[in-house]
């Protein structure tokens, strides 16, 4: 019995972590406690704790006499939606949630059991980084998570919560993971705080400015979510889970539904406006595509100008890549590039067919573009594209002009399945420029521009911009009215259920960084 009770109060000192007063104080502070999120996040009664008992052993710095259950670091497994999920939560109320020796071999012990078995990771973050007293000991243990995170990317779907502070050597670790969603108002990233900005480059700077959800989320694009509090973040959190295979070698999850595959939308054959020049929102085309017309939008914040996200046709997943024309006309820039390629990498990782709806009049011109790198960085997205071995369906809606069009998962870059609305105008580039480029001498000594100009522009259109030229050359598969979008794709993604596709021999790809 002595032993048993002795047990007991180890475990219940480890669940009290730093005590009443410093639990009142997260509360107060608008964040729950390292078990609180862990609570909401897992099935009821599934969690299954490890290394409960686990202390640090720093003897330094006044620390010999300060030990706790646990460490400051919650660490397990349990289920989310029936499927078994790893994780982690830093428990702030303990020494700030520090990294030390002790629960950084916690965490890896969890990554590495995440990897055997082939079950997703979710870090809680909600530290103050590497504990100071133990020196060397701490970056040590940043290191092997760190690689721990790499050796995991690609193999079983990482992702980080932050939901406190998360700067210096800890914000690696959430970079290299798949998703990062961030708390507003109570959780910050940055390599170096505002102190240092102000001592070494004499700028005022707040917290939130610089590296709050709302600076990563829209202008860093280091934050794919942000969530109103802890509740909103984790709910976000089995919402995506419920998208993702638990491992590379595994399909994602089937879910039934009661959408009609046959559904056809007639309000699709007047969305894309006659005037080749106004704007219409893609949102309208893939929500109502998808399974109950659910769409999941994940980075919708940063580069809006591409929409990317998950959903389901006929049950299955697919990951959503599409231009959107309200904003920028859908135009490609180095952002959206980046923002594209990153989420086709993840799809193709995790056997998630890709679903691309193309209306982009190209690549966005400047000098600051173009010192900036968009030739690189537009590579990104068309290496990614190309190199993807899954399902790959494209729907050229409106404009496919130039380079962009071979990028945007065009039939040249292996794409499975391509159809055009009968709106689509496939050319190197639009009608107005390209008469302004053909007819150039002509156009200067024309008695009635606007009608000369008028007339070549239509001659143009017919003769090159539409979607049956490439249609004879074979280059799409079929002009399909926009009405039948979902059952024509639920067809192919059918068609291509059994799909095995393999790229040449080799360690990697090197892929323009």
């Amino acid at each position: 019995m002595g032993g048993t009770r002795e047990l007991d109060d180890l475990l219940r000192a480890g669940r009290e972590g730093g005590g009443a007063k410093r639990m009142e104080a997260q509360h107060e502070a608008g964040k729950l406690t390292a078990r609180e999120r862990v609570d909401l996040l897992l099935d009821p009664g599934s969690f299954e704790e490890t290394d409960a008992l686990v202390e640090h052993g720093c003897r330094d710095f006044g620390m010999d006499g300060k030990r706790i259950p646990g460490d400051g670091v919650v660490t397990g497994f349990g289920r989310v939606d029936g499927r078994t999920v790893f994780l982690f939560a830093n428990d702030f109320t303990v020494f700030g949630g520090s990294l030390s020796e002790a629960n950084a071999r916690k965490i890896c012990k969890v990554m590495d059991l995440a990897m055997e078995v082939g079950a997703p990771m979710v870090g809680l973050n909600d530290s103050g980084g590497a504990r100071i007293q133990e020196g060397v000991g701490s970056l040590a243990g940043y290191a092997d998570i760190f690689l721990r995170n790499t050796l995991a990317s690609g193999v079983i779907p990482q992702i980080s919560l932050i939901m406190g502070p998360c700067a210096g050597g800890a914000v690696y670790s959430p970079a290299i993971t798949d998703f990062v969603m961030m708390t507003e108002e109570t959780s910050y990233m940055f390599i170096t705080g505002p102190d240092v900005i102000r001592t070494v480059l004499h700028e005022d700077i707040t917290k939130e400015a610089l590296g709050g959800a709302h600076t990563h989320a829209s202008t860093s694009g280091v934050a794919h979510f942000t969530a109103g509090d802890d509740a909103h973040a984790i709910a976000t959190c089995r919402a995506l889970l419920s998208y993702l295979p638990s491992n590379n070698m595994e399909d994602p999850p089937l879910k039934p539904t009661s959408d009609p595959e046959d559904r056809a939308d007639e309000a699709l054959n007047s969305l894309v406006p006659e005037n080749p020049n106004l704007p219409y929102n893609i949102k309208d085309l893939i929500q109502s595509v998808l399974d109950d017309r659910v769409f999941f939008e994940v980075h919708r914040d940063f580069a809006p100008n591409i929409v990317v996200g998950f959903g389901r046709l006929g049950g299955r997943v697919v990951g959503v890549v599409a231009n959107q024309p309200a904003f920028l006309a859908g135009v490609l820039d180095i952002k959206s590039s980046l923002k594209g390629a990153r989420f086709v990498r993840f799809c193709d990782c995790f056997n998630i067919p890709l679903v691309t709806f193309e209306d982009v009049p190209g690549f966005l011109p400047g000098k600051e573009q173009e010192h900036g790198g968009i030739i690189v960085h537009g590579a990104k997205l068309l290496f990614a594209f190309a190199e993807a071995t899954v399902p790959k369906l494209t729907v050229i809606t409106r404009k496919a002009y130039g380079g962009a069009y071979c990028v945007m998962a065009s039939k040249h870059i292996r794409a499975d399945y391509n159809v055009a609305f009968p709106t689509a105008e496939i050319a190197v580039m639009g009608p107005d420029g390209a008469v302004n480029i053909l007819y150039r001498k002509e156009l200067s000594e024309a008695a009635d521009l606007v009608a000369f100009k008028a007339e070549k522009v239509e001659e143009f259109r017919k003769t090159l911009a539409n979607p049956y030229v490439a249609a004879r050359n074979g280059f799409i598969d079929a002009v399909i009215p926009p009405s039948k979008t979902r059952p024509k794709l639920i067809a192919a993604l059918a068609m291509l259920a059994n799909k095995r596709q393999k790229n040449p021999p080799k360690k990697h790809g090197n892929i323009p960084l």
